[in-house]
C-alpha cells in the first residue's frame, strides 16, 4: 500500500508541474473587464483637463489668479498623494479579494460625490475659492486611491509579459475611448447651453449693430443664461459619476487578482527608502523624466486648447467638437501604435509619435482662423496623443521586470514604481495648468469676453505651440539614453519566466514531499 501511495503521489506531482507550466492566459472577457476599470480616470481627467479652466473662469467666474491657485494646488496635492497611496498599497495585506481591488471599491462612492460637487456653483461668493479647492483636492485624493492600485494591478493579472502587454493594449483602447466619452458628454451637454459672451466697450464700438439693445430684436430666439450653463455642467457631471460607478463594479467582478509568487516579500521599507529605491534605479529615472517633459507638453496643449479655440480662433460654438475630433482620432490610432511598437520597438514609437504632432502644432497657430484647417490639425494631433497614452503604460512593466532581474531580493514594491510615475505626470499637469492660467491673468484675460486683448491671444499661442514643442524636445533628448531595448526586454522576459517556473516547481515539490511524509 505504501508503494502504491508513493506512486500515486509522484503522478500527482507530475500533473501539478504540468499545470504550473501551462501559459497563464487571460480570456478576452478578463481583458475587457480590466480595461473598463481604466475608463473612470480618463473620463474625469479629460473633463477636468479640457473644461475645468474655462469653467472656473467663465461659469464660476473665479478671478484668473485664484483659478490658477486652485488648479496648481489641486494638482500638486494630487501629485503628493500618489506616492503616499503607493506606499500604503505596497504595505497592504493580502485579502480574499486581493491587495489592489479593495482600494478601488472603497474609494469609489466618496470619489463620485466629490467630483459632482466640483461642478456645482455654491450660492455664496466669499467662500467659492475654498469650496473648489477643497473638493478638487478631495476628489484627486480619492481618485488616487482608485488609480494607483489599478495601475499596479497590471502586474497581478498575469505572470506572462505577453498577456500583460495585450491587456495593456485593451486598457489603452478603452481609456482613449474614455477620453472620447468624457469629451463628448461634457462638451456636447455643455455646448447645448453655452451662454453668450459679454461684449466689452471695444466690441460695441467696433460693431454696434451686433450688440443692439433695441427691444424685440431677439425675442424669437431662446435666451440661454449663465444659470442654464451651470445646470448643464451639473448634468454632465452626474452622467460621468454614474459611468464611474458602473466601471468600478465591472472591474471588481470581472477581474481576479492573482496572488504573488511564493517568494517572501522583502522587508517593508519607509516612505523615503521607497523614493530612494525607485528613483535611484537608472532606467526608471530616465523613463519617468523623459515622459515627464513630453507629458507636460501635451498637458499644456490639452489644458489651453479649449480657450485657444474659443478665444483666439473665435470658434466659441465649435470648440467642443474640435476636442472631440482629437479624442476620436486618438482612439482610431491606438491599434496602429500597438502594431508599430511590436514591429519597430517601443523607443522608436516614442520618437515617431511625438515628432509627428509638432508640424500640426505649428500650423494651427501660424494660419489665420480657419475651421477646416483646425479640424485637420486636431485629427493629426490625436494620432500623437494616442502614442502619449499608450507608450508610458506599455513601457513601465518592462522597467519593473528589469528591476526584478537586477534586484531579485526586492519584491512586492510594484505599486511604488507606478505611483511615482503618476506623481510626476500629475505634478506636471498642475504646473502646466497653474502657470498657464496665471499667464492669462497677467495678459489681461476677460471672463466671458467676446474678444480678448492681443496679449491674451499671443499667450495662448505660446501655450499651445512653442512651449509644448520645447518641452517635448527635452523629453526626447532624455529618452535617447533609455537603456531597455527590444533585445534586453526579451532577455528579461525569458529570465523571469524561468524563475517563475523554478519557483512553481519548488513549491510543488515541497507540497508533495510533505504529503508523502
Amino acid at each position: 500500500l505504501q508503494g502504491s501511495d508513493l506512486s500515486c503521489n509522484y503522478k500527482n506531482l507530475a500533473l501539478l508541474k504540468s499545470k504550473n507550466h501551462e501559459p497563464n492566459r487571460l480570456s478576452v472577457c478578463n481583458k475587457i473587464c480590466y480595461a473598463i476599470g481604466g475608463a473612470p480616470y480618463q473620463i474625469t481627467g479629460c473633463a477636468l483637463g479640457f473644461f475645468l479652466q474655462i469653467y472656473l473662469l467663465d461659469v464660476a467666474q473665479i478671478d484668473p489668479f485664484y483659478a490658477s491657485i486652485i488648479l496648481f494646488v489641486g494638482r500638486a496635492w494630487d501629485a503628493v498623494t500618489d506616492p503616499t497611496v503607493g506606499f500604503l498599497v505596497s504595505r497592504s495585506p493580502w485579502t480574499r479579494f486581493g491587495r489592489m481591488l479593495p482600494w478601488i471599491v472603497l474609494s469609489t462612492p466618496l470619489a463620485v460625490i466629490s467630483y459632482f460637487l466640483i461642478w456645482y456653483v455654491p450660492p455664496f461668493e466669499n467662500g467659492k475659492v475654498v469650496w473648489y479647492l477643497f473638493f478638487y483636492c478631495l476628489f484627486q485624493s480619492l481618485q488616487t486611491c482608485f488609480h494607483v492600485p489599478y495601475s499596479a494591478l497590471t502586474m497581478f493579472i498575469s505572470s506572462e509579459q505577453k498577456e500583460r502587454d495585450s491587456a495593456t493594449a485593451y486598457r489603452m483602447t478603452v481609456e482613449v475611448l474614455g477620453t472620447v466619452l468624457g469629451t463628448a458628454i461634457q462638451g456636447q451637454i455643455v455646448g447645448l447651453a453655452n451662454a453668450p459672451c459679454v461684449p466689452g466697450p471695444a466690441d460695441i464700438l467696433a460693431e454696434p449693430s451686433n450688440f443692439s439693445t433695441s427691444p424685440g430684436l431677439n425675442e424669437s430666439k431662446p435666451v440661454i443664461s449663465l444659470e442654464h450653463t451651470r445646470a448643464a455642467y451639473m448634468i454632465a457631471s452626474g452622467v460621468i459619476c454614474l459611468i464611474y460607478i458602473i466601471c468600478a463594479v465591472v472591474l471588481f467582478f470581472g477581474v481576479k487578482e492573482q496572488k504573488e509568487s511564493s517568494r517572501p516579500r522583502s522587508e517593508p521599507m519607509s516612505f523615503f527608502q521607497g523614493i530612494k529605491l525607485v528613483m535611484g534605479y537608472g532606467p526608471y529615472a530616465k523613463l519617468v523624466m523623459g515622459f515627464l517633459f513630453t507629458s507636460l507638453g501635451f498637458m499644456l496643449l490639452e489644458g489651453n486648447f479649449a480657450l485657444f479655440c474659443s478665444s483666439t480662433l473665435g470658434f466659441r460654438n465649435d470648440f467642443q467638437n474640435i476636442l472631440l475630433v482629437i479624442m476620436l482620432s486618438a482612439t482610431l490610432a491606438i491599434p496602429f501604435w500597438q502594431w508599430f511598437l511590436t514591429r519597430f520597438g517601443k523607443k522608436t514609437a516614442v520618437y515617431v509619435g511625438t515628432v509627428a504632432v509638432i508640424p500640426f502644432m505649428i500650423l494651427v497657430v501660424s494660419l489665420k482662423s480657419n475651421l477646416a484647417v483646425t479640424y485637420i490639425c486636431s485629427f493629426a494631433a490625436g494620432v500623437g496623443v494616442a502614442a502619449a497614452f499608450l507608450l508610458p503604460w506599455s513601457m513601465l512593466p518592462d522597467v519593473v521586470d528589469d528591476f526584478q532581474v537586477q534586484n531579485p531580493d526586492f519584491t512586492g514594491h510594484e505599486a511604488l514604481f507606478y505611483s511615482f510615475y503618476v506623481f510626476f505626470t500629475k505634478f506636471a499637469s498642475g504646473v502646466s495648468l497653474g502657470i498657464s492660467t496665471l499667464s492669462l491673468d497677467f495678459a489681461g484675460y476677460i471672463s466671458r469676453g467676446c474678444s480678448q486683448p492681443k496679449e491674451v491671444d499671443l499667450t495662448l499661442k505660446l501655450l499651445v505651440s512653442a512651449a509644448p514643442i520645447a518641452l517635448m524636445a527635452i523629453g526626447l533628448s532624455i529618452m535617447y539614453s533609455y537603456p531597455i531595448n527590444e533585445e534586453k526586454r526579451q532577455a528579461n522576459r525569458k529570465l523571469l519566466q524561468d524563475l517563475r517556473e523554478n519557483e512553481a516547481d519548488s513549491e510543488t515539490d515541497s507540497a508533495e514531499l510533505a504529503n508523502v511524509v
